[in-house]
């Protein structure tokens, strides 16, 4: 699955705590194509949906070789001529970070992420110590971003204070998402997405 396209539209509406995404994924139905996502209009989608915001993210690209799915029950939904199926939701207890670069947000996901041995992943590593590993890189920002420009993104990015990024080849299996814990994914400025290495 490395490498295919994708697009998402998460639906946002207020919790007791904050706010949640819900969050829609083209994948594995089909790669997005761009005349039918950029039919997609997020006012209109919010109207239909109920939502109070409906953000549309895409096209990205798929960082990962595969992806097990746990037992949790799948919705599908069309959103234009594009169906989805809704795969995980966002709490977003400090709605402050919306949008905020390089900030954790945790996600409800019945998923695993396997990275192969012997592939290139790029790896954030945080001021404390986490690591965080692309997942999936966007075009939202960079139309012309491709897999083989992540090399030395590194240069492009403006990271905190004390963090690093690099391009690591894997001697092992890399597994995120094993735990019992939920996720923890955050963006660059890019709209490139990272997952907590768990």
């Amino acid at each position: 699955m490395r490498g295919k396209r994708y697009c998402e539209v998460l639906l946002l509406g207020p919790t007791a705590t904050g706010i949640e995404a819900t969050v829609f994924n083209s994948f594995p139905m089909g790669d997005c194509p761009d005349e039918l996502w950029r039919e997609l209009d997020g006012e209109a989608i919010a109207v239909e949906q109920g939502a109070a915001l409906a953000l549309l993210n895409g096209p990205r690209y798929w960082l990962m070789d595969a992806v097990k799915r746990g037992s949790s029950d799948v919705i599908s939904a069309m959103f234009g001529r594009i169906e989805m199926n809704r795969y995980a939701t966002v709490a977003i207890t400090d709605t402050t970070s919306i949008g905020r670069s390089y900030t954790p947000q945790t996600v409800d996901r019945k998923s695993t992420f396997i990275f192969r041995s012997g592939q290139t992943i790029f790896r954030l590593t945080a001021d404390d110590g986490r690591q965080f590993v692309m997942q999936s890189w966007s075009q939202q920002v960079d139309a012309a971003l491709s897999e083989a420009d992540l090399v030395d993104l590194g240069g492009r990015l403006q990271l905190p204070t004390g963090w690093t990024y690099e391009a690591v080849t894997l001697t092992a299996d890399l597994i995120v998402g094993a735990s019992a814990q939920p996720a923890q994914v955050l963006q660059d400025e890019l709209l490139n997405s990272y997952s907590l290495i768990d």
